[in-house]
């Protein structure tokens, strides 16, 4: 079957529909290709589709903007590398089950019904699975495979796993085995709105700084009156805001669903607060942080040494959907990216230790905080200063760290 092609689309970023792979699968059904297309090769009745003809065929029903030509055809080439022909597809599809397979909806009694491992139990079950499987799965409840309810693979369900390629759409993986890119965020977002400026200015700490460019109209009076009248004017250097803040964001996975507010917000700290250093996390804080995404693995800053570079006068924020598992926290070798050392919940008590006015700012909204185990841990860890990425929980946030 094709289902693997479909999750290699969407793994490329391609905005591919299940209906309209399901449009693909009637085009092959109704022998709009391949050997019952009117007046096949020779080759195509030997041996089923020709690849280009697929090829045609998929990216008319699959891409619907010439923007997306170029992902697609290095999805499609990385794919089927190397095949020059495809299987006869004009047997019976059956739709309701392809359904099931790419959506795999459980109700609430079924996904409750699948048991979770803990974390050694799960660790230790894949090493086995590497060990024992010699074959590609589909739909199962064991192996490493597509779909199903195993917690090894992708596409499927299971209340705690780790994710082996695809993407993540249940939020419950404890690990993802594969390196993921991440995109900086935009500091040159321009806001819809200037209300979060507004909010983030309740944080200010006016000082005078720079050469004398600004009227000092109150003593340019004085100094007249005092000359006889005649024009005495004096200058004063402007006035700016001192406050320094140290930003940490967290980026991917989750965090995509909130790009566009967090661009905002990151635009609009870059603007206010002239005193601004950031740096990124993924999930958690651990060891090291980094500045460019594109080059996270090979320019790290190490945590200590961030810890060490600023003085304790920095606000410090976090911002991010605390959104992960709890062993991300609270467990040594937890992060899905790689085995870190110490959990994080040292590094975040060793940061707001270091910082003593800090926040975190939660992109999430409020109403699904209690639901989400993680969320509840780091709120305990922040001694409850989280606060939501809203007006509100921004003039809060703002109002806490200047007391």
């Amino acid at each position: 079957m094709l289902i693997d092609f479909f999750y290699t689309l969407r793994a490329a970023k391609l905005p591919v529909s299940v209906k309209e792979f399901l449009t693909l699968l009637e085009a092959l059904k109704e022998g709009v290709v391949g050997p019952n297309a009117p007046e096949p090769e020779a080759d195509a009745q030997a041996s089923g589709y020709k690849i280009e003809d697929f090829y045609y065929l998929s990216r008319a029903t699959l891409v619907k903007d010439e923007k997306h030509y170029d992902k697609f055809d290095r999805a499609f080439a990385a794919y089927f590398k190397g095949v020059e022909s495809i299987a006869d597809f004009t047997k019976e599809v059956p739709l309701d089950w392809l359904r099931q397979m790419l959506e795999l909806n459980l109700s609430p009694e079924e996904k409750a019904a699948i048991e979770k491992m803990g974390w050694d139990e799960l660790m230790e079950t894949l090493k086995k699975r590497f060990e024992e499987q010699k074959e590609r799965h589909e739909g199962g409840s064991k192996w490493i495979g597509t779909g199903g309810t195993s917690p090894f693979g992708h596409g499927g369900y299971n209340p705690q796993g780790i994710r082996i390629g695809g993407a993540g759409k249940n939020k419950s993986a404890v690990k993802v085995w594969e390196q993921r890119a991440y995109k900086d965020y935009d500091d040159t977002q321009e806001l819809g709105t200037r209300n979060i400026k507004v909010a983030l200015r309740r944080l200010r700490k006016f000082a005078r700084e720079g050469h004398e460019e600004e009227l000092d109209l109150d003593n340019t009076i004085k100094s007249t009156a005092a000359n006889a009248g005649y024009l005495d004017i004096k200058m004063v250097p402007e006035r700016h805001n001192n406050v320094k803040v140290l930003l940490l964001m967290d980026v991917g996975g989750t965090m995509d669903e909130h790009i566009a507010r967090v661009e905002e917000l990151f635009s609009a700290s870059k603007t206010e607060f002239k005193h601004l250093e950031f740096y990124y996390f993924h999930n958690c804080v651990y060891d090291f942080m980094w500045k460019n995404n594109r080059r996270r693995f090979s320019e790290k800053f190490e945590t200590w040494d961030i810890i060490r570079k600023y003085n304790k006068d920095y606000k410090l924020i976090f911002v991010g959907d605390a959104t992960m598992s709890p062993y991300e926290i609270l467990q040594p070798g937890g992060s899905v990216e790689y085995n870190n050392q110490e959990a994080g919940v040292e590094w975040l008590g060793r940061l707001t230790s270091a910082f003593p006015k800090f926040a975190w700012i939660n992109p999430e909204p409020q109403g699904v905080w209690q639901y989400r185990q993680s969320i509840s841990v780091v709120q305990q860890l922040m001694n409850q200063r989280m606060f939501p990425l809203t007006l509100k929980g921004l003039e809060d946030t703002m109002r806490l760290l200047t007391k």
